[in-house]
């Protein structure tokens, strides 16, 4: 039977794995699970994975761990990149794109002090990428020459910034060349299927731009006031 993934590719755990797949040249059917619908807590997803999360991998067959690299301390360095992310980078990155940017899409107010808190864990994660996990003789994490699931997961979590708008993307991002090299890396390695699985994000963020314009084009048009003839 084919590999399914069920995934949604707003979901950045899904976008790592559904280009993992497509690199390694698994054959796997994507079944859609869309988070903004709550579908995950529906019962026939309960049923699939009890935990109501995504991506989930139904094949009796396949184990991801199969993928990582034979060398046993290496794996248990990828292991502890993995981990490192979901208590830090993932914290920081999708808190901050949640309380900027997708909070009023999912009918949430936006918060201040949580942005600025998020901000804070994304800029050291940031820096611990450039500082600790990007080093050594490759371009890659823990010095791979080539791009590994650990890879995949952190790129595509830094990701979701694309949906900020240019400034604040740059504001963030600007400072870690070093980041912005190694993204450019996993990208080219993993294309097509990167820009392939990322494109809702680069939809998402044309929409919110033209929504943006909109609105300041209203705000310009509602400030103009009739002609003012002067009296001779």
């Amino acid at each position: 039977m084919k590999l399914k993934v069920y995934a949604d590719r707003m979901s950045q755990p899904s976008r790592a794995i559904l280009i993992f797949c497509k690199v390694n040249g698994i054959d796997f059917e994507e079944i859609h699970i869309e988070l903004s619908k709550r579908q995950q807590l529906s019962p026939e997803f309960q049923a699939i994975n009890p935990f109501k999360k995504v991506p989930a991998i139904v094949d009796g067959r396949f184990n991801l761990f199969e993928r990582y690299p034979a060398d046993v301390s290496r794996k248990a360095k990828i292991h502890a990149v993995l981990d490192w992310h979901h208590l830090n980078l993932r914290r920081g990155a999708a808190g901050f794109v949640l309380n900027t940017v997708l909070a009023p899409l999912l009918g949430l107010p936006l918060n201040k002090e949580a942005a600025a808190e998020a901000e804070k864990v994304l800029t050291s994660s940031l820096s611990t990428i450039e500082n600790i996990w990007l080093k050594g003789d490759g371009q890659y994490l823990l010095g791979g020459f080539r791009p590994s699931i650990a890879d995949l997961s952190l790129v595509c979590e830094i990701m979701q910034l694309q949906l900020l708008d240019e400034k604040e993307h740059d504001r963030i991002l600007g400072p870690h060349k070093k980041v912005q090299t190694w993204i450019a890396s996993t990208r080219n390695a993993t294309k097509p299927h990167f820009d392939e699985v990322h494109n809702v994000l680069y939809k998402l963020k044309l929409r919110l731009s033209l929504k943006q314009s909109s609105q300041a084009d209203g705000e310009r048009k509602s400030g103009i006031k009739g002609p003012i003839i002067s009296k001779m």
